[in-house]
């Protein structure tokens, strides 16, 4: 089950729009919170991906991201046997199965998400639609309107200090 605060609701209905249940992905796999980090990196090379949702009981608690692992793990210097629970993104993003396929990309270009996680109306999971699932479905003006967004610094899923990049932030806090 979805917390209801982060549910995104696409409003505008656009007549022969598609609808991100068309292009989403739909083998999805869930780790838990205390899984390592390790494993997370594990089920992602596997199933080609680079984020994975986690889950504890039926509740979604989090995603963990390639990224998450690489800046909030590895180059602070924690051991891959550090819980998942620790370094995943723990605010749920998400839009509907039903949801116009333009108005996700200006959701995901305004919280500057490159993947966002999709439920159905009963809120829950049924897969996870990325940049790429919107560019590849034939809406170059939607992967744009994403990625322009995505692509300006900073943000509230930005891991870096405000003014320093990422590693550099992570790198510098010690000095």
């Amino acid at each position: 089950e979805v917390p209801p605060r982060t549910a995104f609701r696409a409003n505008t209905r656009m007549e022969n729009s598609m609808h991100i249940s068309e292009v989403m992905s739909t083998d999805v796999k869930i780790a838990s919170p205390k899984q390592s980090i390790q494993e997370a990196a594990r089920m992602m090379m596997e199933i080609d991906v680079g984020a994975i949702p986690v889950g504890e009981g039926d509740k979604l608690v989090g995603i963990i991201t390639d990224r998450d692992i690489a800046v909030r793990a590895v180059a602070a210097g924690k051991p891959a046997n550090t819980p998942i629970a620790d370094v995943m993104s723990h605010e749920v993003k998400y839009c509907f199965d039903s949801d116009d396929i333009d108005a996700v990309s200006v959701n995901m270009a305004d919280l500057k998400l490159r993947r966002m996680l999709v439920v159905n109306r009963q809120k829950r999971l049924v897969g996870i639609v990325s940049l790429a699932d919107i560019a590849l479905s034939g809406g170059p003006d939607d992967a744009a309107t994403a990625l322009s967004g995505i692509s300006e610094p900073g943000g509230e899923h930005s891991q870096s200090e405000p003014g320093v990049h990422g590693l550099e932030a992570i790198l510098n806090r010690g000095q």
